[in-house]
């Protein structure tokens, strides 16, 4: 970063993390073995969005290797606060995924007709359990039981602590084997045929690499599409209905949609809490930053008003009016409804999972991705970059900014060179470069300790990356990790 207001050296603003010599390395052990015969069927019926299903997905998928069990393709959530009626293969490739872990895990479409009147039993496991908990107390139920259902699957495997073949396996399983379904692909992805002509299409070496361009589509649509503005960012801008509702953040809104939202949140049997102290939730960084905040903060980083910014989000709350701000200091926002005609997006209009992947893709192939909040998407987005090479991800330190932020509504601070350089200053190490995860907050106990600790999916570091060069954590990353702010890893007491 060099100063705000598009007074900044370009490179530098777009520059990637350091050492990214790090490279994925998620083959299994040379004593991995195929599975035998199973000892029987693992239903699972997921719930929340889409980043809550997948993650939740991934770890049933090692929770049935450790249990020696057979994964029925998992029904995807259709009650949650979005009432999506997707099927898992709606959002994702069913058969790619039964095919990509043959040798991990027997998974299949459907539970055998033999089995439908089978002795079957619902069972809550446990949050964030270790690998002897299913081995010994979830395994010990094949005894007198055929099938298990899950009644519960996200959070359910312990961040730390596993197998080395079971942390790769949940890498295998997120990044290779979940693949989006092949209409979110096809939206996501186009060749352009006008750039081939008759012929160059003449020659037959030419029409060998017209087959693999065919076999292998380069261009994604949406991603070209925001290409032609030059780099840019997808801001994942959390700010949401369904967001505020449950985390109860009202800054910056009116008292009918502060009543709104509270409304709500107590219609809501799912959400436990139900009454929450707003201003003392903003000041603990818990909720998302608001449109003019981000505006504020992009300002004070450096980057300059003509930066294409891909709004990777659904409806905003409040709509022209709470987005006046931002689109007055970033006039080229765009989003998946503008850069695509309403024929494009209509197979997937009313699919909130199926929406959600094509915000997914464009997020993780950005040049700069920065989430307002830290969420389930901020969360799996992340971790995705990391794993592809640590592209550029700027995590802002919400707590922090509230501070500046309020210096501001006091009078006591205004935009310019001091405050760029203060926001600056303290994000200058939170733009994704390698770090090991972060393990529990110091001071937390038993469970809290666990929760406390930086989820897997958002660093899939030492687990599932390696460093091309050398075996050793090299000088700068361990630099990297004394500096990780502690903040960050206390947000995910908080579990969504």
């Amino acid at each position: 970063f060099n100063g705000a207001g598009g007074n900044l050296d370009s490179e530098k603003l777009w520059k990637l993390p350091e050492a990214r010599d790090f490279v994925p390395c998620i083959q299994p052990s040379s004593n991995y073995k195929t599975p035998d015969k199973t000892r029987g069927y693992l239903l699972v019926r997921t719930n929340g969005g889409l980043n809550q299903m997948r993650t939740g997905i991934c770890d049933m998928v090692a929770v049935a290797r450790i249990i020696n069990a057979t994964l029925v393709v998992p029904e995807l959530d259709k009650r949650s606060f979005w009432r999506d009626t997707s099927n898992f293969s709606d959002v994702f490739d069913e058969d790619h995924f039964i095919n990509a872990l043959a040798n991990d895990v027997k998974v299949v479409k459907k539970l055998p007709k033999e089995l439908s009147s089978a002795t079957k039993i619902v069972k809550h496991f446990k949050s964030m359990s270790s690998f002897k908990y299913y081995r010994d107390v979830i395994g010990s139920l094949w005894e007198e039981y055929r099938v298990i259902r899950a009644a519960k699957f996200d959070s359910r495997l312990t961040n730390n602590d596993l197998p080395s073949d079971i942390q790769k396996l949940r890498c295998r399983a997120c990044y290779e084997a979940l693949r989006f379904a092949p209409q979110i692909e096809a939206m996501g992805k186009v060749i352009s045929l006008t750039l081939l002509s008759i012929h160059f299409l003449a020659s037959s070496a030419c029409f060998s690499l017209f087959i693999v361009l065919i076999k292998f589509p380069i261009l994604q649509l949406l991603v070209d599409r925001m290409r032609s503005y030059g780099h840019f960012i997808a801001l994942h801008l959390r700010f949401e209905k369904d967001m505020l509702a449950y985390s109860g953040c009202t800054h910056g809104l009116s008292n009918a949609e502060a009543k709104e939202l509270e409304t709500i949140r107590d219609e809501t049997a799912n959400w436990k809490v139900k009454e929450i102290d707003a201003t003392e939730q903003r000041y603990r960084g818990q909720c998302p930053l608001t449109p003019k905040e981000v505006g504020i903060f992009l300002n004070a980083l450096g980057f300059p008003s003509e930066t294409p910014i891909y709004i990777a989000a659904g409806e905003i709350y409040g709509g022209v009016t709470h987005m006046a701000d931002l689109r007055s200091r970033y006039p080229l926002l765009m989003s998946k409804e503008n850069l695509a005609s309403v024929a494009e997006l209509e197979p997937f209009t009313n699919h909130s999972s199926q929406m959600a992947a094509l915000d997914y893709i464009v997020s993780v192939e950005s040049d700069v991705f920065i989430p307002s909040y830290s969420g389930n998407m901020a969360r799996a987005v992340e971790g995705h970059r990391r794993f592809l090479g640590h592209r550029k991800t700027i995590s802002p330190d919400r707590r922090g900014l509230v501070h500046l932020f309020g210096q501001m509504e006091k009078g006591l601070l205004k935009e310019g060179s001091k405050l760029s350089n203060r926001i600056i200053e303290i994000h200058k190490n939170l733009q994704g470069s390698p770090r090991r995860r972060g393990g529990s907050v110091p001071g937390t106990k038993s469970m809290e300790s666990t929760h406390s600790e930086e989820a897997f999916y958002t660093n899939p570091l030492p687990d599932c990356l390696c460093q091309r060069a050398s075996q050793n954590v090299n000088t700068s990353i361990r630099e990297s990790n004394r500096k990780v702010d502690r903040s960050m890893q206390k947000e995910q007491l908080k579990v969504l």
